[in-house]
């Protein structure tokens, strides 16, 4: 896969293997995948087909056995652990299915600290002013055990676009809430991403929604094993043979 000035992902024969008891487990096999700035991708698959693992190693969480995982176009394999700290905390934001705020800070602290560690001296000024982006100026004060849980979504979200990041990775960020209050997120987490253009890369398993993004990529035992435009599959997410990878 040659390097692109536009490519903000660049993976080449990535593998992740872990050592279990019954010898190893192979959980990511080899895997080539390149994502334009500005690119919205999902991606999909059965539990355990390696999404999660694969966005672990993407946001430089894991370290791969193998291969090699560039983002922005920094190599992640000349870095060492603090680098790759600063690099996420400066570039890139994330999203889990669980929230994953601090429940003794305020929405306003919890979407602070990123900023702070940065050494920004408007860190609060800028947490105001994303939270009132995604609609919660009036809940600045509150705890998270004071809110609802598509609102902790909506803190984690202005926490993730507070340092106005390159690539925002969204692991099920509505796996957690009901149908409604799930379909606001992604209406918001699509427009946050279309304001600054930041290459979003959405693990889901709704069809509907990876149907959003501009390309979806299908995991299976560690493999990509479709890569396209959402589109061609509305479905269940296959895509046609010519698209699959091997053909």
């Amino acid at each position: 896969m040659a390097a692109s000035d536009s490519s903000m992902i660049e993976l080449e024969g990535l593998r992740l293997t872990y050592q279990g008891g019954a010898g190893p487990v192979e959980v990511l096999r080899g895997l080539d995948l390149a994502i334009g700035a500005g690119e919205t991708v999902s991606i999909v698959g059965p539990s355990g087909s390696g999404k999660s693992s694969m966005m672990m190693l993407i946001a430089g969480l894991e370290r791969p056995t193998a291969g090699r995982v560039s983002v922005g176009g920094v190599d992640f394999g000349g870095l060492d652990e603090d680098s790759l700290a600063r690099f996420r905390r400066d570039r890139v934001g994330i999203v889990f299915q669980d929230f994953h705020l601090i429940p003794t800070m305020t929405a306003a602290e919890n979407v602070a600290v990123p900023m702070e560690f940065a050494g920004r001296a408007d860190a609060f000024e800028r947490a105001r002013h994303a939270l009132e982006r995604v609609g919660l100026g009036h809940r600045i004060g509150h705890y998270p055990g004071q809110l609802s849980g598509g609102e902790q979504q909506r803190v984690a979200l202005a926490r993730a676009y507070a340092v106005e990041p390159d690539l925002l990775l969204a692991d099920e960020p509505t796996g957690n809430l009901d149908g409604e209050t799930g379909q606001k997120i992604i209406e918001l987490l699509f427009e946050l991403q279309a304001g600054r253009d930041t290459t979003l890369l959405l693990i889901t398993h709704d069809p509907a929604l990876a149907a959003r993004c501009d390309r979806t990529v299908r995991l299976l035992d560690g493999s990509i094993v479709a890569d396209g435009r959402p589109e061609a599959h509305p479905g269940a997410g296959s895509l046609p043979a010519d698209r699959a990878a091997g053909a």
